[in-house]
C-alpha cells in the first residue's frame, strides 16, 4: 500500500559506458513507474553522466575505470575499492529500499555480498547479469552471482535459462536497446545533421570506450582504415567519442595515419546512422549498430599475455564474442579477435560490405532474426515494474 508523496530509496551500481547507458534507461523507466504508483524515488548510484542526467545522485563515477583482461584491471583496483568504500558508506547512512546491480561483475559481486551480509532486509536485483553463460571460467563465480542477489532480470533468454539451472529466480525481460532503437536508422537525416554529402562513402570507427582499447585496438582499426582509404580514396571516416578524455587520442590517430574524417563529439548514434559500414570493438555497440541496421565488422584485442592466459590456461573457448552472433548462435557479423584481428583481415571484411550488396543484405537478414530474439518492446518498463514490485513487497 502506497501513499501519495511516499519516498523510496533505490541504489544502483554499474560501471563503464554501456552500464551508464543501461542505468539511465532504467532510471527513466523507474521514475515513470513510480509516478504511476504515487511514489517519489530517491535514486543514488555508482555510474556515469547519463545516469546523473536521468535523475540519479552519483556517489561515484565509474565510466572511466573499466577494463577487460587480467593485467588491464590492475590499475583500476584501488580506484574501484575507494569507490566501493564510499558507496557502502552511503548505503550504511541511508539503507535503500531496493538495490539494483547492473553488469560490472567483480565490483558488483562484492557489492551484492556486502548488501546480503550487512543489509539483508534490502532486496537485491541483478539486471543484465554478467555473461557467465558465454564464457564462465568457474562455476563457483556463477554460484556467487546467484547467492549475491534475490532475483535476476535477464536480457537474453539463454542467460535466464543458464542462471535458472543454478537455482536463481531469473526472469527474461528482453533487451533494453529494443526500446531505444525500434527500427532502422535514418541515414539521410544523420548525414544532414553531421554535414555530410548524401552520396558520400562513410565508414564509422568505434575503437574504444576504455583506455586499454586506445592502446591495443585503436592502432589496428586505424591501419585497417588506411587500407580502406587506399581502395576508396573518397571515403570519410567518423570517430564518435563516448568518453571526452579519448577525443585527443582519436584526433591524433586521424592525423598520424593520414585519414580523411573527423571526431564526432556529439556521440555515436548519428555517426553510426550516417555510416555505410561500421568497424567496431566487441560489446554493446554491436547490438546498437545491428538494431540501426548498419553493416558492421567486429574486432577486439587485449594485452597479449592476458590473451594467452585466457586461451591456454583458463581454456577460454566461446563460439562467438559479439552479442549479435551470440543471440542467434551464428556468424551474422564477421568478428576478428586478438591474433586474427589484423588490419588486413578487418579491412577486407569492411571492403566486402562496402562493395557487395549481397553481403549487406545477408547481414541485414541476420539482424532481423536477432531482433526477433531480443524480445518485444517495453523492456525497460517491464524491468522497472518488476523492481518496483520487489521494493513495495518488503514494506
Amino acid at each position: 500500500m502506497t501513499q501519495a508523496g511516499d519516498i523510496r530509496r533505490v541504489f544502483i551500481s554499474t560501471g563503464e559506458v554501456s552500464g551508464d547507458l543501461q542505468g539511465a534507461l532504467l532510471i527513466e523507466a523507474l521514475n515513470r513507474g513510480a509516478r504511476d504508483r504515487s511514489l517519489t524515488l530517491d535514486i543514488t548510484a555508482l555510474g556515469g553522466p547519463r545516469m546523473a542526467q536521468a535523475g540519479a545522485t552519483l556517489v561515484g563515477e565509474t565510466t572511466g575505470i573499466g577494463s577487460v583482461g587480467i593485467f588491464e584491471a590492475l590499475p583500476y583496483l584501488l580506484p574501484t575499492l575507494r569507490l566501493q568504500k564510499v558507496a557502502k558508506g552511503a548505503i550504511d547512512d541511508q539503507p535503500p529500499d531496493v538495490a539494483v546491480l547492473i553488469d560490472y561483475m567483480s565490483p558488483n559481486l562484492a557489492m551484492g555480498k556486502y548488501l546480503k551480509t550487512q543489509h539483508p532486509q534490502v532486496p537485491v536485483i541483478y539486471y543484465i547479469a554478467p555473461q557467465q553463460w558465454v564464457w564462465s571460467y568457474s562455476e563457483n563465480d556463477t554460484r556467487k552471482l546467484v547467492q549475491c542477489c534475490d532475483r535476476m532480470l535477464s536480457i537474453f533468454k539463454a542467460e535466464a535459462d543458464y542462471y535458472q539451472g543454478y537455482g536463481a529466480d531469473a526472469t527474461w525481460v528482453g533487451h533494453p536497446l529494443v526500446d531505444r532503437y525500434p527500427g532502422p536508422a535514418d541515414q539521410a537525416a544523420a548525414r544532414q545533421q553531421l554535414g555530410l554529402e548524401p552520396e558520400a562513402t562513410v565508414v564509422t570507427l568505434l575503437p574504444a570506450s576504455r583506455q586499454q582499447e586506445v592502446k591495443y585496438l585503436l592502432p589496428v582499426l586505424l591501419q585497417a582504415a588506411q587500407i580502406i582509404q587506399a581502395h576508396c580514396p573518397g571515403v570519410t571516416f567518423l570517430l564518435p567519442v563516448s568518453i571526452p578524455t579519448l577525443a585527443a587520442s582519436f584526433e591524433r590517430g586521424l592525423s598520424e595515419y593520414g585519414l580523411h574524417g573527423r571526431v564526432v563529439a556529439e556521440g555515436s548514434p548519428a555517426a553510426i546512422a550516417a555510416a555505410d559500414v561500421a568497424i567496431t570493438k566487441s560489446g554493446t555497440a554491436n547490438l546498437e549498430i545491428a538494431l540501426m541496421d548498419v553493416p558492421q565488422v567486429v574486432a577486439y584485442r587485449i594485452n597479449p599475455v592476458s590473451a594467452r592466459i585466457g586461451y591456454y590456461l583458463l581454456k577460454f573457448d566461446a563460439p562467438f564474442v559479439s552479442p549479435v552472433n551470440l543471440v542467434v548462435n551464428q556468424a551474422v557479423v564477421p568478428e576478428f579477435l586478438q591474433w586474427q584481428a589484423t588490419p588486413e583481415a578487418i579491412a577486407a571484411a569492411a571492403l566486402n560490405l562496402l562493395q557487395n550488396e549481397s553481403a549487406r543484405q545477408t547481414m541485414r537478414a541476420g539482424y532481423a532474426k536477432m531482433r526477433a530474439e531480443l524480445g518485444p518492446a517495453g523492456v525497460c518498463q517491464r524491468t522497472a515494474d518488476l523492481i518496483l514490485d520487489a521494493m513495495i513487497a518488503v514494506r
